[in-house]
């Protein structure tokens, strides 16, 4: 009784393998086409569209409007005073104690 159970594990191992080998599945190829001057980093972001609130147009105050805006004569005058005051007091050694 042994070697009939075994015989017929044989040959159902050996009819098995037939249709294991139907189960095969036939995929194009993929190419990847390409030089080494290319960069070899590749950064993916995600894209978000952006909320109406953003495109209202341009920012209330920027620094293009702080740069180009009008300065008073006098304000102007103090602040060079000012800068060339602390020029001076950084370029001027401190004094040596005894």
């Amino acid at each position: 009784m042994k070697h009939h159970a075994w015989a017929m594990s044989v040959i159902t191992a050996l009819l098995a393998s037939p249709v294991l080998a139907d189960d095969r599945a036939d995929m194009d190829r993929t190419k990847i086409i390409g030089n080494r001057e290319l960069p070899k980093v590749l950064y993916i972001v995600p894209w978000k569209k952006p909320t109406p609130g953003e495109l209202a147009g341009r920012p209330m105050k920027s620094v293009l409007d702080e740069v180009l805006a009008p300065i008073d004569r006098d304000v102007f005058r103090r602040q060079v005073r000012y800068d060339a005051q602390i020029q001076t007091t950084a370029a001027t050694p401190p004094p040596e104690r005894k």
